[in-house]
């Protein structure tokens, strides 16, 4: 018996369900933009990691800590400064203050007077004695283990987490910043729009046995090696991999160089 129009149209329905739609009363998981890819290779990847892992293969982070509470804390004062301005502001503060429970003793004004060559002390102050108080009341004065659980915490965002589960627990973490996201998007390794971008492309393109400490030798090698205004790209140990196409030449070399372009210009 032929079918009329309504049962052919309950029919398509049925058949479209039964190809892959959610059941009724499931929730629609919201599609994931695509990352862009990096312009290396795999083995370009492996090769890059492989020599900033000959060079330093047990990279330190520069920010000094007593245990992993004095790390969150410096953590969260090196946002907006340099390692070397923290560090020479927390060795007195740490050694009166190793806990949550005497650094709120020690109480906010007399850590903002210790933390005050520091920018934005002022603020930072009142994040340090809010988290230590979170950290007593909810948590046992321990430093939880979770990333989702540390960016509840005053003063902590993605980034100071990642830095503090990387080193203090040994989690395979990226902490984007600047340098991170510089490198990334110069040499071609993981460009990205933000740092979000480049922290999940990181996690994904990353060879395994360089993921534990690729968050240092990127950061390092941005601070030291790969700088914003001038990279040092004539001492660099991956420049034949970069994709940079504006290599800085080696010092003495450039005004030969210049001299030459305008010998010629003036003949």
């Amino acid at each position: 018996m032929p079918l009329n129009y309504r049962q052919m149209m309950a029919k398509e329905q049925t058949t479209a369900k039964g190809k892959g739609d959610p059941p009724q009363g499931a929730k629609m998981r919201t599609p994931k933009k695509r990352l862009p890819r990096s312009r290396l290779t795999k083995q370009e990847i492996q090769a890059l990691f492989a020599r900033l892992s000959a060079i330093n293969p047990e990279p330190q982070g520069e920010l000094e800590y007593i245990n992993p509470y004095t790390l969150l804390v410096a953590v969260v004062l090196s946002a907006q400064a340099t390692d070397v301005g923290v560090n020479k502001a927390t060795r007195a503060l740490f050694a009166i203050a190793d806990t949550p429970e005497k650094m709120v003793a020690l109480g906010e004004d007399k850590v903002r007077d210790h933390i005050k060559t520091i920018g934005l002390y002022r603020n930072k102050a009142k994040n340090v004695i809010a988290l230590s108080q979170t950290l007593m009341e909810e948590f046992g004065s321990r430093v939880p283990e979770d990333r989702e659980v540390l960016e509840t915490l005053p003063g902590v965002g993605r980034k100071t987490a990642n830095v503090v589960l990387n080193i203090a627990f040994g989690h395979e973490t990226i902490a984007v910043d600047t340098h991170i996201f510089r490198v990334s998007n110069r040499t071609g390794l993981a460009p990205g729009k933000d740092v979000l971008q480049v922290e999940l492309m990181l996690e994904r393109i990353v060879p395994d046995d360089f993921k534990r400490h690729a968050h240092h030798w990127l950061i390092l090698h941005g601070r030291y090696i790969c700088k914003a205004r001038k990279p040092e790209c004539w001492r660099c140990p991956i420049t034949e991999i970069c994709r940079f196409p504006e290599k800085t030449p080696e010092p003495g070399t450039a005004p030969a160089a210049k001299a030459k372009t305008r010998s010629n210009k003036a003949a």
